[in-house]
């Protein structure tokens, strides 16, 4: 029997197109899943699916059976998942990590967020961004065969944004942003989960050039051939709402944060996006999808 790759958060927005490109790689792939037959329905009968629950010990033990490698691309920024932000996003993490050691694992892929700016998560108060420094400070001081692939937002934010004739945007977004297709994400992260030569690594995920939202505009004008406008929205109203609305819907409090960190990426990251691209087309064999590719696909299917 082949031993699989193992992927939690196999459904989520990144970890679908992992297990997509594992299984296109013939990879053989096992998914840790809540539901085995809603995530079937989404990816599909080829990968083996494991059915548990992540912040179980146990369950987390008994999927790592017939497992050489493992990719963690698991997220709470879900309405239902919220309240068990640190259980999934961190506590899990560490459990899963202990499990992989125990049973002998070496080969570690984790999804983390685009870099590390310590200063900026502790200022806007960015709880993920915690978790995600403690994980990778133990990866990197493990003698795991680690490989972390730092993601900003992909072009999905730019698709999702966009509302009949306007992109709208609170607080306008950063002057200039890394992004890229969660496709890309997901090719890399399947070529990455089966190499021992990329120990050690910390990858930036990005396309060969840095966005900004009025480009993208711009960009969706000429893709649909029609003016779309750029509409830049204050965050005010839906800071209120988030902290009136936190003890029934704490979802919004954490997404608002999101936004926060969408308008403050620091604009030095934009300065090396061509140098990071390259690496990526260095280190593995893929054609970069472009935003208008992406964005075609999406609004054929709206």
């Amino acid at each position: 029997m082949s031993e699989n790759v193992l992927v939690f958060g196999g459904t989520g927005n990144y970890g679908k197109y992992i297990v997509r490109s594992l299984v296109e790689n013939k990879i053989p792939v096992k998914v840790f899943t809540r539901d085995r037959v809603r995530a079937r329905n989404k990816l599909g009968s080829k990968p083996e699916f494991f059915e548990g629950n992540v912040l179980i010990k146990e369950d987390v033990k008994e999927s790592m059976k017939n497992t050489k490698a493992i990719i963690i691309s698991l997220s709470a920024l879900h309405p239902k998942l919220i309240r068990k932000l640190k259980a999934i996003e961190l506590d899990a993490v560490m459990t899963i990590l202990d499990e992989a050691k125990e049973a002998g694992i070496q080969r570690i892929i984790y999804i983390s967020i685009y870099d590390m700016n310590k200063e900026l998560i502790e200022k806007l108060k960015l709880e993920v961004g915690l978790f995600k420094m403690t994980i990778e400070d133990r990866l990197k001081n493990s003698d795991f065969n680690w490989t972390i692939l730092g993601c900003p937002p992909s072009f999905q934010i730019f698709t999702s944004f966009t509302r009949k004739n306007s992109l709208i945007v609170p607080g306008g977004g950063s002057p200039l942003m890394p992004s890229i297709a969660p496709q890309d994400v997901g090719e890399i992260a399947a070529q990455a989960s089966i190499r021992n030569d990329l120990s050690g690594k910390r990858l930036h995920m990005t396309y060969s050039e840095p966005f900004s939202f009025p480009d993208v505009a711009q960009r969706f004008s000429e893709l649909l051939d029609r003016k779309i406008k750029y509409r830049k929205i204050p965050l005010f109203g839906l800071k209120i709402a988030s902290i009136l609305s936190y003890l029934f819907n704490p979802y919004l409090h954490h997404l608002v944060k999101y936004v926060g960190l969408l308008n403050n990426f620091p604009i030095e990251y934009s300065e090396h996006v061509p140098k990071d691209h390259q690496i990526l087309l260095d280190l593995f064999e893929y054609r970069p999808l472009t935003l208008e590719e992406y964005a075609k696909g999406i609004f054929q299917k709206k």
